[in-house]
């Protein structure tokens, strides 16, 4: 696995991480320390930041999971992918693509998300 798929792995499972133990964990692994997440909809920083978004889509859409779609591309210190947000019928609601930006140790700096497809208002 390459160092962009495995920040990527890591990105999912704080992303999917439930529980407040599981999930500071998880982003603690996955972030730097002043690591971000940027969409249309959050603007975060840090990782109390970071894990107070997560649980916030978690409580908007309940029993979804993240999940990669295709492939992970990347070169330098920057990889781009796509995700959806899957539903427990199967449905996906909410689907995007992000850019991600890694530090030295592998761990994100920063993440841009665009939101490719979500649900009526």
């Amino acid at each position: 696995m390459s160092a962009y798929e495995t920040a990527v792995s890591r990105y999912f499972e704080a992303w999917n991480a439930t529980g407040a133990a599981a999930r500071d964990k998880a982003v603690a692994a996955a972030w730097t320390e002043d690591g971000s997440y940027t969409d249309p909809v959050s603007d975060a920083q840090g990782h109390e930041g970071l894990a107070a978004v997560i649980a916030g889509a978690q409580e908007q859409f309940p029993g979804c999971v993240f999940a990669l779609t295709g492939t992970v591309d990347g070169h330098h210190h920057i990889a781009r992918f796509g995700w959806e947000l899957r539903a427990p019928d199967g449905s996906a609601p909410v689907a995007g693509s992000d850019v991600i930006t890694l530090a030295e140790d592998g761990r994100i700096r920063a993440v841009l998300g665009f939101l490719d497809r979500v649900p009526a208002a």
